[in-house]
């Protein structure tokens, strides 16, 4: 399969799966608090990864480890908790959107200073697509005008660490196969989670007889394992077949499936949403469509 053609696919897998995060965090926060929840999706992660690789941890050299380290903390430890608390207080459609400034971030950092290009076609989708995400926000607004926006400032911290963590792969992590990156990065993780565990108070909470946490732990179970441990090997590998830009436009699609999961749940959806939407994925497109080869070649 050509990597144009897979890369797509990754993308499609990667927004449906992260797509349906944001419903499953806010079903999981009906039991569990934030700082629960954000230990439990790492814990519950890192076990599943070890399970099924183990093995690839050797294919980490000893000096790549420093890499690992600062993507385990950057792609994952913060950005878990930081959606936790900013989903307290507004809605999993709208964190979603707000997450949609990553690729903005990530084309900026990677040019300033990380080094890595990107071309004009780029930055117009990057800014098409933002567009699209900031029209999906103020129609939220009007929609749902109860939520504090000031939690808001989460989820765009979370994007910042995204945009970090995306352009360390991408420069530092290239050849490391990306389910090494993904065990590795968890098993860095596995006692800093078990810290917060632990002051989280959640081993005092009666969890084997209350229904809500024994129904939280269900959706974070579906969380951790699928839209965080296999979800964090398809990114790793998304970014090293494609650019940053490219893989980190997944968070634009992303909300077009948080939105269908909110109506679903008896979130409203206008049709102006549907074009906003629509203007997300333009920008996508647009942003990683290719040169036209001369007819010689």
């Amino acid at each position: 399969m050509k990597a144009i053609t897979k890369k797509w696919i990754y993308l499609a897998i990667l927004s449906l799966v992260w797509g349906s995060s944001f419903i499953l965090i806010k079903k999981a926060l009906i039991g569990l608090t934030p700082l629960q929840l954000g230990a439990l999706r790492t814990l519950f992660a890192a076990a599943f990864l070890l399970l099924i690789g183990f093995n690839s941890l050797k294919k980490i050299k000893r000096n790549e480890w420093k890499w690992i380290v600062i993507s385990a903390f950057l792609g994952t430890f913060f950005p878990a908790f930081l959606f936790a608390f900013a989903e307290t207080e507004i809605d999993s459609a709208v964190a979603s959107v707000l997450n949609s400034t990553t690729p903005i971030v990530t084309l900026l950092l990677g040019a300033l200073v990380f080094s890595i290009g990107f071309s004009r076609r780029q930055l117009v989708g990057v800014l098409v697509g933002l567009l699209g995400s900031f029209l999906l926000i103020w129609v939220g607004a009007e929609v749902n005008p109860d939520q504090n926006y000031l939690y808001s400032g989460f989820v765009l911290i979370a994007s910042v660490c995204y945009a970090c963590n995306v352009n360390i792969i991408k420069r530092y992590l290239q050849n490391i196969p990306a389910i090494a990156i993904a065990v590795g990065n968890f098993v860095v993780l596995i006692i800093p989670a078990l810290i917060v565990l632990f002051f989280s108070e959640f081993f005092q909470q009666p969890f084997t007889t209350d229904p809500l946490i024994l129904e939280s732990l269900g959706y974070l179970a579906i969380l951790a394992v699928v839209g965080t441990g296999i979800a964090k090997i398809l990114f790793n590998k998304l970014v090293q077949i494609s650019t940053p830009v490219f893989s980190t436009s997944v968070t634009y699609t992303i909300p077009i499936v948080a939105l269908m999961w909110g109506v679903l749940d008896g979130e409203t959806f206008t049709v102006f949403q549907v074009l906003a939407a629509s203007l997300i994925v333009f920008g996508v497109y647009l942003s990683n469509k290719r040169k036209k080869k001369n007819a010689t070649h």
